[in-house]
């Protein structure tokens, strides 16, 4: 009852002001941090309290700051402290693992998971794991495509209609998702302009796929390209045209690949530009063909 009395009537800076702390420091060399907190009543009370309430504050320097424990916190009781506050930290980073929904197994590898490897349940889509690593290839531009279609392949198999058919709506929704975001994610990496867009979305660059290119080279290049598809009157023309936009593509490719390196994303945009004209030059010419 004395205690809500005192609440009611004196204000909590008094209570706090009204507090002499006597230090017990552990390590002499954290004696200068402290220096500010053992100072807060003289440098806010003008004057002293009518009353003063003596209580011993223990320092134990931590790799974190510095832990405050009472006059009956011993060092021994301080390092059992630390060693639980380690365990509780595993707990906590191994709470973060993803679970499965059905069977609630804790994924080997938290990427990806889209398959459940102890129950094979379909999962949700996790739209933190990006394209490279549902295809287990490093997050680069410059990769080996070839072995994206295994690995594609792999995921499909194991997301295909007929596997889950008999499963849960919930399931088959997952699968739907799943397999859709494998297919882009081919698709996306397998095409050397959409993988250069989609590296840059992932260094939160945007990128501007419909900006004009004003350089006068540039466009009376695109132009005589045009004109030499629709003047080509054989597939021999057409495929040597080809040959030469596809020397042009992978001239702008490499170049994207510096800037991206040397996080030069102006020049890296503009790179992606012109492979954007060369690309839609080579489709013209598909469509001949």
């Amino acid at each position: 009852m004395w205690k809500k009395k005192l609440y009611a009537s004196t204000p909590l800076s008094t209570i706090l002001l009204s507090t002499r702390i006597l230090a017990k420091i552990h390590s002499p060399k954290h004696a200068p941090l402290l220096n500010p907190l053992l100072q807060i009543s003289a440098s806010c009370s003008p004057s002293p309290p009518p009353f003063v309430r003596e209580i011993e504050v223990q320092f134990f320097p931590t790799s974190g700051g510095i832990f405050f424990g009472g006059p009956r916190f011993h060092k021994e009781n301080f390092n059992l402290f630390v060693k639980k506050k380690n365990c509780f930290c595993s707990v906590s980073q191994s709470a973060e693992k993803l679970e499965c929904w059905n069977c609630d197994a804790i994924a080997d590898s938290p990427m990806p998971f889209l398959v459940c490897q102890a129950c094979r349940s379909v999962q949700p889509v996790d739209h933190s794991i990006d394209y490279f690593q549902i295809l287990g290839v490093e997050r680069k531009y410059n990769i080996e495509v070839d072995k994206l279609e295994g690995k594609y392949k792999d995921w499909q198999k194991k997301l295909h209609p007929d596997l889950v058919h008999s499963k849960s709506q919930r399931e088959r929704e997952y699968a739907a998702e799943q397999s859709a975001r494998v297919i882009d994610a081919y698709r996306t990496l397998t095409d050397p302009l959409s993988r250069a867009i989609y590296i840059l979305k992932l260094e939160n660059v945007v990128v501007d796929e419909e900006e004009r290119i004003t350089e006068p080279e540039l466009l009376a290049e695109i132009m005589e390209l045009r004109e030499a598809v629709e003047e080509a009157e054989s597939a021999q023309a057409l495929n040597q045209i080809k040959a030469q936009i596809q020397g042009k593509m992978q001239y702008w490719c490499n170049s994207f690949e510096d800037a991206l390196l040397n996080k030069n994303y102006e020049d890296a945009i503009a790179s992606i530009q012109r492979m954007t004209y060369y690309k839609r030059a080579n489709e013209e010419i598909i469509k001949k063909l």
